[in-house]
């Protein structure tokens, strides 16, 4: 039996030679393409530094604080992208990559900031005049090659997603035996977790700019869509059957992650709020039972019944692909609610048991013993749970030394110890 790493006879071995050629060419056109873009986007945030930052913090246009929240740490992303250009236009990948990586903090500085960035950039263009048509003279100069500033301002944001498939590709041809490899595959693991943060800032922005949507639909103040840890899911109309059998009637429904808001729409005479909903009722989703009623069927829509604590909607579709729709959205939502609180009950249930060593359960006094010593059994009854929240708690401390003698207390004190350490969390 032989252990050749390729084939017995030629052609085996020069088919592998040629796997590895492959290999080597695309690692070839990988790595070019990745020098060439690292140098046109170090130009780019060269153009930033130099034509914004530098000049705004000279002439004092715009305060500093407000500098920060536009720029960020993008002139800290330059430097460091600097030097990892120099190891990339030497061959160094994986050693660029590797040194490069400890500053990703830089870029993930930069990427929370980056929509508070463009709320306050796009408050100075309205506000304030003289940074107006400075933005407007920088971005006139042929180095920017018709480039706007906010576009610049987002290329660090794209730049992270270029660097995952460039070092994945990098990783992908390159052979595990090269001291490269390992270097590259950290910097892909680093680069993706940038890149994941990048997603979530971005569905939340997402989620926020849904809730300000429907908060603004809804008229007045009275009900409040903007809470934290709430998620937009969907929004329709349904009709509401009554219990007695009178004329179904249409209602606006949006949906949450934690509630369902009825709404109906305002009169369409009125001046000011006639493409507006005014909000009826807002279920909350926690202890929400839903069937249906029908719809099983590929028929025409279908009726879900939704039970509350203090109430019970009969919510009809004759959509079948939006009845569907509805119900798989109300069915994750009240699945995923639930699912939560579950776990925070048992999470609460371990911290409200009591933690008892095994030395404290062999010392337990005898019933004897206690009545003999009132001021030790007090300590042992307020120890334990305690079912009424409003009897005042024992200042153990100030209460049992009084009573006892300093001789008794100085031969018991090992006891009140074992006593006493039974605390509940």
């Amino acid at each position: 039996m032989s252990f050749s790493p390729c084939p017995s006879g030629p052609l085996g071995c020069s088919s592998i030679q040629e796997q590895r050629d492959r290999w080597e060419r695309k690692r070839g056109r990988t790595a070019k393409e990745l020098v060439q873009t690292e140098q046109r986007y170090c130009q780019q945030l060269e153009l930033v530094t130099t034509y914004f930052v530098e000049i705004l913090k000279a002439k004092a246009t715009l305060r500093q604080d407000i500098r920060e929240s536009i720029f960020s740490s993008i002139k800290a992303i330059h430097s460091v992208n600097q030097s990892l250009l120099v190891h990339l236009e030497n061959g160094y990948y994986g050693r660029g990559f590797d040194q490069f990586c400890p500053q990703l903090h830089h870029y993930n500085t930069y990427v929370d900031n980056i929509y508070n960035a463009s709320k306050v950039l796009g408050i100075q263009l309205k506000k304030n005049k003289a940074f107006r048509r400075f933005k407007k003279l920088q971005e006139a100069r042929a180095e920017f090659n018709n480039h706007k500033l906010e576009d610049l301002l987002h290329l660090p944001i794209q730049r992270i997603d270029q660097y995952k498939h460039f070092l994945q590709d990098l990783a992908a041809n390159t052979s595990p035996d090269n001291p490269e490899f390992q270097q590259l595959s950290r910097a892909v693991t680093a680069v993706c977790e940038v890149s994941q943060r990048i997603q979530n800032n971005t569905r939340h922005h997402e989620n926020h700019l849904q809730l300000c949507r429907v908060q603004k639909l809804l008229k007045g103040r009275k009900t409040k869509v903007l809470a934290a840890g709430r998620w937009y899911i969907r929004e329709g109309w349904l009709k509401i059957v009554p219990p007695k059998g009178a004329e179904a009637k249409p209602k606006m429904f949006f949906l949450f992650s934690d509630m369902l808001l009825q709404a109906k729409r305002c009169s369409p005479l009125h001046p000011t709020n006639g493409d507006k909903f005014t909000g009826q009722h807002a279920y909350p989703l926690q202890d929400c039972t839903m069937e249906k009623v029908f719809g099983h069927t590929k028929s025409q829509g279908g009726l879900l019944s939704l039970t509350f604590p203090k109430a019970k909607l009969l919510l009809m579709s004759n959509n079948q692909e939006e009845f569907n729709d509805w119900y798989q959205s109300l069915s994750s939502a009240i699945r995923k609610l639930q699912s939560k609180q579950t776990v925070v009950h048992q999470r609460d249930e371990l911290c409200r048991r009591p933690l008892r060593s095994a030395a404290d359960s062999h010392n337990t006094p005898s019933s004897s013993s206690s009545s003999n010593n009132p001021s030790r059994k007090r300590n042992m009854v307020n120890s334990e749970p305690r079912e009424n929240p409003h009897t005042p708690a024992v200042d153990w401390e100030s209460s049992a030394p009084k009573r006892m003698k300093p001789s008794v207390a100085s031969g018991q004190s090992s006891s009140e110890v074992s006593t006493s350490s039974c605390v509940i969390l």
